[in-house]
């Protein structure tokens, strides 16, 4: 009998299969001492297998690149610890097996992540995963993970940690459900950039039996149980329809009455690239840095090691526009010499620029290989901040920028609330505003990005976030300005012209998702996004906001 569940659907498509569950995670290793002569063996093997580990997701992350690399890296960080590996070394000394030290070490600091506010709390999952994967690794057994099958399938997890995520083979996996997770959690973000059809944060996904049929639809986030023939027909019509609307729809984004939004990717490094070539985008719109300096918490690349990874992605897109993101440091992306380890609430401290300019070294440095990444290339670059708070920060950044020789406008991320309701102020000192909606939902709703139980708050269509958007695109205008979005509120086909006709103007996405909004802008005037981003603001709830935009620009 066909039941209906629902969850958020993060990433396009529709995928039709059969279920197949994540591995189970490691069970508990036995809690049985060993003799006093054994404990220096138990650290080898333990060390060994963190090294291991730690090896295997870098081997990942290179093998992924781009975004997926970067989150890959920052977990083999988290396997290398040195104060999780001296708990552990502790812990065989008095007599535990190298398995269970392992065990509860990682126990004890999953507690404190989990005490330790919203925002690095987010990492459990994370953690876990490399928990679970040296823990496998010692009782020789195999890692948990994607399940083995030679038929495509649509797999279904509690939650699916980067390194699952990051190497899904789109043949085989369908599609994916999971309990936990949100609309901009790592899981969701990799999805939509391996063009994966994905509904996070829906109860009872677990629950679903294996080897029974379900039909997920990614873009409303349904999940139909035991689907009968026409549902199936239904959704497979529609699937169809929207790959001949995308095939039909290529060229520079713009309504269909010439209306120019200009459509950007989303790049973590060169490996993003080539995807954003093939998608049509028009430039780069956020170009992630931080996954130079994942490669080592300790210290900086140097400027020679910058400069080449720069000049790959500036050169992939002559003539067009480069927006880089300068070094967006702390909370969930720690770097030792940069970063405070000992804030109670890393959301809310010294991260993004603050970090940057505490460590002026830092700054000079990357803006000064970017200065030289651009020499001699015919690109429009663009260099913004993250985490701008208010003039005094933005007046810092464009100064530094100026003292490092940049030849580029400089701008600023509006990722705070304060900077959305002083705009005009900030652009008093930069020459654009790009709009992060995945951290400006976080800190305008106090709900954590990766905590499904909070997700309906991190809904980019809640009217307060259209409302703030509005505002910062408002001052863009009154002051000859631009203001584009890079958040993952871009991603969406229908919220993309709701964000046009709230006057913003630029849309920069991950490369999968280009197409789909090229082709739903195309189908809509200007005069009809303004009227459904009117409708969506005069909403109370996400949910409202939704149908009221699709009322609109459907002509009921």
């Amino acid at each position: 009998m066909e039941t209906t569940l629902r969850g958020v659907g993060v990433s396009h498509g529709v995928a039709i299969g059969e279920v197949r569950h994540m591995g189970t995670a490691v069970l508990e290793p036995p809690a049985k001492q060993i003799p006093a002569e054994e404990a220096e063996r138990e650290q080898g093997r333990a060390r060994q297998a963190v090294e291991a580990v730690a090896a295997d997701l870098i081997a990942r992350g290179n093998l992924a690149g781009g975004e997926a690399q970067a989150v890959l890296e920052a977990q083999a960080m988290m396997a290398q610890d040195p104060e999780l590996m001296a708990d552990v070394e502790r812990r065989i000394t008095v007599g535990s097996t190298a398995e269970r030290g392992v065990y509860d070490a990682f126990a004890a600091y999953r507690a404190l992540l989990a005490g330790a506010g919203e925002y690095l709390a987010g990492r459990v999952a994370d953690l876990d995963d490399v928990r679970n994967r040296i823990v496998a690794r010692l009782l020789g057994v195999p890692m948990p993970g994607v399940p083995d099958s030679d038929e495509p399938y649509v797999l279904i997890a509690r939650d699916l940690a980067p390194a699952d995520t990051a190497l899904l083979d789109p043949a085989l996996v369908l599609g994916f459900v999971t309990e936990e997770g949100g609309p901009t959690s790592h899981s969701a973000i990799l999805a939509r950039a391996l063009g994966v059809p994905a509904v996070v944060a829906m109860p009872g996904a677990g629950e679903l039996a294996e080897g029974i049929v379900v039909a997920v639809d990614g873009s409303t986030g349904e999940v139909f149980v035991e689907p009968s023939a026409d549902k199936r027909a239904a959704l497979e019509q529609a699937a169809a329809a929207r790959k001949a609307a995308l095939a039909a729809s290529s060229g520079p984004g713009a309504t269909s009455d010439g209306h120019k939004v200009p459509l950007l990717a989303n790049v973590g490094g060169p490996a993003d690239v080539p995807a954003a070539v093939e998608a049509g985008a028009e430039g780069v719109g956020l170009f992630r840095t931080e996954f130079l300096f994942l490669d080592d918490s300790h210290r900086a690349p140097s400027e020679e090691k910058q400069v080449e990874a720069y000049r790959k992605v500036l050169e992939a897109f002559p003539e067009g526009r480069v927006v880089v993101r300068v070094l967006d440091a702390g909370a969930d992306k720690p770097l030792d010499f940069l970063t405070p380890g000992d804030e109670p609430n890393p959301a809310l401290g010294v991260r993004g620029l603050r970090s940057l300019l505490d460590h002026p070294d830092v700054l000079r440095t990357q803006l000064t290989a970017l200065a030289k990444a651009a020499e001699g290339l015919p690109v429009y670059l663009e260099v913004m901040a993250p985490m701008v708070a208010d003039r005094i920060d933005a007046k810092a950044f464009a100064d530094a920028c100026r003292e490092a020789g940049l030849q580029a406008k400089f701008g600023a991320m509006v990722e705070i609330p304060s900077a959305a309701l002083r705009a005009r102020s900030i652009l008093q000192e930069v020459e654009f505003l790009s709009l992060g909606t995945n951290d400006l939902a976080q800190y305008t709703f106090a709900a954590d990005r990766q905590v499904g139980a909070v997700s309906r708050l991190q809904d980019p269509w809640q009217p307060a976030l259209l409302d703030l958007v509005a505002a910062s695109a408002e001052a863009a205008k009154a002051e000859g300005k631009s203001c584009g979005v890079c958040g993952e509120a871009a991603a969406d086909p229908l919220l993309a012209c709701v964000l046009t006709g709230l006057g913003v103007t630029s849309l920069s996405m991950g490369a999968a998702s280009i197409p789909y909004v090229r082709a739903s802008l195309a189908k809509h005037t200007l005069a009809q996004c303004e009227r459904a981003a009117a409708a969506a603001r005069a909403a109370d709830t996400a949910q409202e906001a939704r149908v009221a935009a699709q009322a609109v620009l459907s002509g009921e």
